[in-house]
């Protein structure tokens, strides 16, 4: 895979391109801000994102219909950066797509702590709460003809177990989730859109508030409680560990907001399945990204680091049974 240079993007969306610059953050893509301009000279900030390793990740969704899903969103109304182009295999960039590029921090650790995001921090609670009502209230059928992967509750668990198990690691602990789990699963249809990765690290925040939501490539089809959970879980607390909700909010604060929003009643026993299960999900990833450096296929010091998380994710699991709560 080519690496994207100003010539390539400006071929790309048919307008001068002065500079494309690799981010850092992001295990799974590879993403550059573009400075272009339009036909009238006009400043043109974009984005473009791209597969880390060319294609997507199995599980994930395929960048073409992440971008749909992403206009989707747009049009609907919920906080999301306008799709510019969607890119094809001529172009040689693998998957992805490029976007508008917002103004805001995306890096949780600095949001979460600096002063000047005060006021945010005080308004993110009822402003994700929206935001998941807003789109669990979209009908499942407005992402018809999209790659949406879909499944019950408990065909969801099954997946995950299966892909813990080809690691071939034991975890006392992650055996001990799967117990858990299998003991109160309930074998619900799918019922929402799910973003399926709603969590502080993938908001763009301002120091008023939310900006953006972004990376919806794990998007699904299934139970709209997980993202309530998986918003709860401790890794995405960033060291703000007695603000459950995202480091800077609390859970019934989040469950009264999006019931008030029209998102329909939070059943609290259920949030907290999801966020036992969020939590194992992510140990799991973290399983994942130690892999793909360890056996080569994407040797990456952040995986690597990353890898080495699981014994957090072993703490937070086992805090969650003893107390119900992290």
């Amino acid at each position: 895979m080519a690496g994207p240079t100003p010539e390539i993007v400006s071929a790309l969306i048919g307008t001068d391109v002065s500079r494309v610059e690799q981010l850092s953050g992001g295990a799974s893509s590879a993403t550059f801000a573009v400075d272009a301009v339009t036909a009238d000279g006009t400043p043109w900030p974009l984005i473009l994102q791209c597969a880390a390793t060319g294609s997507v990740p199995e599980g994930g969704l395929p960048r073409a219909d992440q971008a749909r899903l992403q206009q989707i969103a747009f049009a609907a109304g919920l906080p999301v950066a306008e799709v510019v182009r969607v890119l094809a295999p001529e172009d040689g960039l693998g998957e992805g797509f490029i976007m508008a590029r917002l103004p805001g921090e995306a890096l949780a650790s600095k949001w979460l702590k600096l002063p000047d995001y005060a006021p945010a921090r005080a308004s993110l609670t009822q402003q994700c709460a929206e935001v998941l009502a807003k789109l669990h209230k979209l009908p499942m059928d407005a992402a018809a003809g999209l790659a949406l992967p879909a499944g019950s509750t408990a065909q969801s668990l099954d997946r995950m177990f299966a892909n813990y198990r080809r690691f071939g690691v034991d975890s006392p602990v992650f055996d001990l989730a799967f117990a858990w789990l299998r003991e109160r699963v309930a074998d619900r249809p799918p019922s929402n859109i799910v973003h399926g990765d709603f969590r502080s690290g993938n908001f763009l925040v301002a120091p008023e508030g939310l900006v953006a939501v972004l990376d919806w490539e794990l998007a699904h089809l299934g139970d709209g409680h997980e993202d309530l959970g998986w918003l709860c879980c401790n890794s995405w607390r960033f060291g703000v560990w007695d603000k459950p909700v995202g480091g800077f909010g609390q859970r019934d604060e989040l469950y009264a907001a999006y019931e008030a929003a029209g998102g329909g009643p939070v059943d609290r026993e259920r949030a907290a399945f999801w966020e036992v299960f969020g939590t194992l999900k992510w140990g799991i990833a973290c399983l994942q990204l130690g892999d793909d450096h360890v056996s080569g296929r994407l040797r990456n010091v952040e995986r690597a680091a990353i890898g080495r998380r699981v014994s957090e994710v072993e703490l937070d699991l086992m805090h969650l049974f003893k107390f119900g709560s992290v």
